[in-house]
């Protein structure tokens, strides 16, 4: 297959890979196109080859699947927020579903495991309750602006293009935050842009405003506006927090973090409180809890409250059991849980999600939860009461194959693994097989118009 006799060619997409890519096959190799789904007959052009498989870029949809519709948002197919907008929503569920399925066959050798359908987002637009907005002082243009010669192009204040660092297109309104958010953009887009303090250069690492973090509680509606910027200027920080909150009287936080760090994280070595208190309170199943600029919380509020129902319906507890919750960041699983064991002894890394987990128990007066701040593995091999359940939730990398032995060592009657991953899911699965019968999986959508899916896997003790 010579790029020369294929530059360009017609195709019918058969399947759709993890990741959200169309597939078709060319002389037998597996070839991945972006923006294309089953049932198009496409146009596109090969750009990369290997061995095992092809890409391509889409050109034109020369026959639309029927399951394409008309994506509201006129940044679909150019920003990196959300790739699957064009696809209906039910179709988006099924594909989830499926990619989950066959990542536990194919990866890890787990055929006949229950997978049920999709559990739905409730809300499918206006669902995030953060969104991080990049400043940048190159605008990458839209199609219909390329030939605008007035379009002001050193600043930007918006979303990345698939797969770049530093193409960042100004968006005006992003459909995936409720609509007081965008308000609040486009005041401080205009707020940043006549500071006289420039944007920060995503390639030379220069300039001053970085991002714009926007919160939101679901419950309350208030909001959280976090500035980040490269250096500190309490005056002129003061000056727009001053004018946003004058504004804006749903918000109710506003701060500033500041890092020196060239990384692309909108998270500062330095918070300065600007406006209001430091953080947002946010009900999640019937629970309070406390958001900082900083924290980690599910970014689909509503969604995470039907994950974890999800959770506890799998652990299945009656009231007696000591519950070991791994990888437990800010506590929201040991305090959902909280009134249904005896007690629950939470792990985890991160000093900050500690404090912030130990707060939140005090804040809805949870008495029952303890936490261990340190490594995973040091903190099993510490516990002094084997566990009657264990509930996993780790990060996108899944489990250490140490800390899935200590598991299987440790040989609770029942695990509940919580994942955003279904390649280190099927991995994990499979070894804990050893011990365990994977009895059920429940993919929860947390992400519409996305690749991404939660789920959740009931495993019990084999014997």
């Amino acid at each position: 297959m010579s790029r020369k006799r294929h530059p360009v060619l017609e195709a019918d997409i058969t399947g759709i890979a993890y990741g959200g890519r169309g597939i078709f096959r060319l002389d037998g190799l597996a070839v991945f196109v972006a923006q294309a789904v089953p049932g198009d007959r496409v146009r596109l052009a090969i750009t990369r080859r290997r061995k095992s498989y092809a890409e391509a870029r889409l050109l034109e949809v020369l026959s639309p699947s029927p399951d394409r519709i008309s994506p509201p948002c006129r940044y679909s197919g150019l920003c990196g927020g959300c790739t699957w907008q064009f696809l209906a929503y039910e179709k988006q569920l099924a594909y989830k579903r499926q990619h989950v399925a066959e990542s536990l066959a194919r990866l890890g050798g787990l055929e006949g495991v229950p997978v049920h359908p999709a559990i739905s987002s409730p809300a499918v637009f206006a669902y995030r309750n953060k969104m991080e907005f990049t400043c940048a002082d190159r605008r990458w243009l839209l199609p219909a602006e390329l030939a605008a010669p007035r379009i002001e192009r050193s600043f930007a204040l918006g979303l990345h293009v698939p797969g770049t660092f530093d193409k960042v297109l100004d968006t005006e309104a992003c459909l995936l935050q409720p609509e007081p958010g965008n308000r609040i953009l486009a005041a401080v887009r205009e707020l940043l842009r006549a500071s006289g303090r420039p944007p920060y250069g995503l390639r030379s690492h220069e300039g001053f405003w970085r991002f714009a973090v926007l919160r939101n509680a679901v419950s309350s509606g208030s909001w959280m506006v976090n500035l980040v910027t490269a250096a500190e200027d309490p005056p002129l920080l003061a000056a727009v927090a001053e004018r946003l909150a004058g504004a804006f009287p749903e918000i109710v936080s506003i701060v500033n973090n500041v890092t020196a760090r060239r990384a692309g994280i909108a998270v500062g070595e330095i918070e300065h409180p600007l406006r209001g208190e430091a953080v947002l309170r946010e009900r999640l199943g019937g629970f309070v809890f406390e958001i900082s600029a900083n924290s980690f919380f599910q970014t689909n509020t509503r969604g995470a409250e039907r994950l974890y129902e999800t959770v506890r319906d799998f652990a299945g507890l009656e009231g007696g059991e000591t519950v070991l919750d791994l990888y437990s960041g800010t506590g929201t699983i040991p305090v959902f849980l909280s009134g249904r064991c005896r007690r629950i002894v939470g792990i985890e890394i991160a000093p900050s999600a500690v404090a912030d987990a130990v707060r939140n128990c005090r804040l809805n007066g949870v008495d029952n939860c303890r936490f261990l701040e340190g490594d995973i593995l040091a903190g099993m091999a510490a516990l002094e009461e084997r566990p009657a359940v264990v509930i996993a939730d780790p990060p996108r990398v899944g489990m250490a194959k140490e800390v899935v032995r200590e598991l299987l060592r440790l040989a609770p009657r029942r695990i509940v693994y919580v994942s955003c991953n279904p390649a280190t899911l099927a991995r994990d699965l499979a070894l804990l097989r050893e011990g365990y019968e994977i009895r059920e999986v429940q993919p929860v959508d947390l992400f519409p118009h996305t690749f991404h899916i939660e789920a959740v896997a009931r495993l019990e003790k084999r014997g």
